[in-house]
């Protein structure tokens, strides 16, 4: 719930500038891109199980905190530090995927895994909308305890001593002393890389600078932006898996991938092209979601197919290395342009950024099936 209405909540219930609204956001997603180099290597050395826990209890916690925090540059510390420890969960929680299932149903598994994100996604847009028209002090309370409430679900059901299928912490101590081959020595996939963070800046838009436009040149109440998000989230709980499963096998990945770029840039510079209207913001949600459901699961299904047991932290770690840069980058350029000159000239820049990205994916695809 706190992140899609974080900006809204620091412009209109903080009274900060969308510029400070977004130096925050950038300062979250540096936070990120530590974390997620710490979890990618403390996975590898503690394990995925102790990784998740870990920043799942502490990040709860700090949810809390953050919301009580009244000086900018204490929101901006804390959001930083949240960033940090919440963001360590993301590649351990990638490794388990690929721990826990078989390589013929890989990306269905991540696409299952998505789908309970988006169930949640789907349900926290559309009471966190209500939720922030009241009070969004309530966002980081309920954000906190369903954080805390994961991690003691995640340890009655998981835990080593629990579940046979997780392995104990010894295992990945003996690891440690193995000689594998290095996510940041492999030249295409820091090319993937690159083109994903190019990729998430234009996604990262979803969260910060539109619901911005909807509230301030479109007029549209904290309940409809929150609906529209839920849209999103509901679209792929109802029919990624689906997609997924016509679509897998069937042609090489990068092409999905490729595609799914594209669509995504689209749904922004509708916007340039068509009057602003409620339709119009649910048909560009359509556009992105279809975008997404044909982008992100192949993305997953990709940075697994480089990597063996003993280095899939590193490469999930860089990964999400990559979408937090691009939450750097994405809210961060995407509010300056829009302070600088107006959200008309950011959908034409994300449009462009999209075609760019397309083409980086493309360049990989003889080299993948």
């Amino acid at each position: 719930m706190v992140v899609p209405f974080m900006t809204l909540y620091l412009t209109q219930s903080k009274n900060y500038s969308i510029g400070m609204a977004g130096t925050v956001m950038a300062l979250m997603g540096a936070g990120s891109i530590c974390g997620g180099i710490l979890g990618g290597r403390l996975t590898d050395r503690l394990g995925f199980y102790t990784i998740q826990l870990t920043s799942l209890f502490i990040g709860g916690i700090l949810f809390i905190v953050l919301g009580q925090m009244e000086q900018y540059w204490s929101i901006c510390l804390c959001g930083f530090v949240l960033a940090l420890l919440n963001d360590m969960f993301r590649p351990a929680n990638a490794t388990a995927v690929a721990h826990y299932s078989k390589e013929e149903n890989r990306t269905r598994s991540f696409s299952v895994n998505r789908l309970s994100i988006n169930l949640g996604w789907a349900l926290g847009g559309a009471l966190g909308g209500i939720i922030a028209s009241k009070n969004y002090h309530l966002l980081f309370w309920i954000d906190g305890l369903t954080n805390i409430g994961a991690a003691l679900l995640l340890r009655s059901v998981l835990s080593p001593s629990k579940n046979s299928l997780t392995p104990p912490k010894k295992d990945f101590k003996q690891k440690v002393k193995v000689q594998t081959h290095s996510a940041y020595r492999d030249g295409k996939y820091i090319v993937f890389i690159l083109m994903t963070v190019l990729f998430g800046g234009i996604f990262f838009q979803n969260f910060s600078t539109l619901p911005v436009y909807y509230s301030q040149q479109l007029h549209f109440s904290p309940s409809f932006i929150g609906l529209v998000m839920a849209m999103n989230g509901l679209l792929i709980a109802l029919f990624e898996m689906a997609i997924v499963f016509k679509l897998e096998q069937r042609r090489n990945i990068i092409y999905y991938i490729t595609i799914g770029t594209l669509l995504t840039g689209v749904s922004f510079v509708i916007f340039n092209l068509l009057p602003g209207s409620y339709m119009l913001a649910i048909v560009s949600t359509f556009i992105m979601t279809v975008g997404e459901m044909l982008a992100m699961p192949f993305m997953n299904t990709y940075w697994v197919s480089r990597t063996n047991n003993d280095n899939r932290g590193q490469y999930a770690g860089l990964y999400t290395v990559a979408w937090s840069a691009a939450q750097v980058l994405g809210p961060f350029c995407g509010t300056q342009i829009v302070e600088h000159t107006n959200f008309r000239t950011l959908w034409w820049v994300v449009g462009g950024v999209s075609i760019i990205a397309a083409l980086g994916f493309r360049s990989l695809q003889r080299d993948h099936k």
